[in-house]
């Protein structure tokens, strides 16, 4: 009668032969953790500076409008307060614009940098625990052939 082979332990076998780097795992846990510190600081920052941004010109606006509601003497002042708060408007929001392009502009510069940076690291890390595994493997290969001869 045929016996059936035990794969458990011809697998355990296999995985104990594949020595596992649980330092490389750990280095790039830290990396990834730190990347996203760091992009997660690029955003909150990027949020503040435009919710700022968002506040003064709210601010400022209503501001304007108590100015263009109050009561006029003659009818064509109200025409004028209406003209210069439009005028006004178009100014501040052209510059309101610019200044949240300037707040999209630094999240890129500063992502980029950030990716660039972990991409070197990640690259540095990767290629240490490749050569680890295959110094690794080509010890255990030579203590194998040694033992069979």
């Amino acid at each position: 009668m045929a016996q059936t082979q035990d794969f458990t332990a011809m697998m355990k076998d296999m995985m104990g032969a594949f020595p596992v780097d649980t330092k490389a795992m750990e280095d790039a846990f830290k990396t990834t953790a730190t990347m996203n510190e760091k992009l997660s600081g690029v955003a909150l920052e990027a949020a503040e500076k435009s919710t700022e941004l968002s506040a003064k010109w709210t601010k400022d606006t209503l501001s304007k409008m108590a100015d263009m509601s109050k009561a006029k003497a003659e009818p064509a002042d109200y025409a004028k307060a209406m003209t210069d708060f439009a005028s006004a408007q178009a100014e501040v929001a052209a510059e309101n614009m610019a200044a949240f392009a300037e707040i999209a502009k630094k999240v890129q510069m500063d992502t980029v940098e950030l990716m660039m940076a972990a991409g070197k690291d990640i690259s540095e890390d990767a290629t240490a625990a490749m050569k680890k595994a295959t110094d690794e493997m080509t010890a255990t290969a030579k203590k194998a052939t040694a033992a069979a001869k």
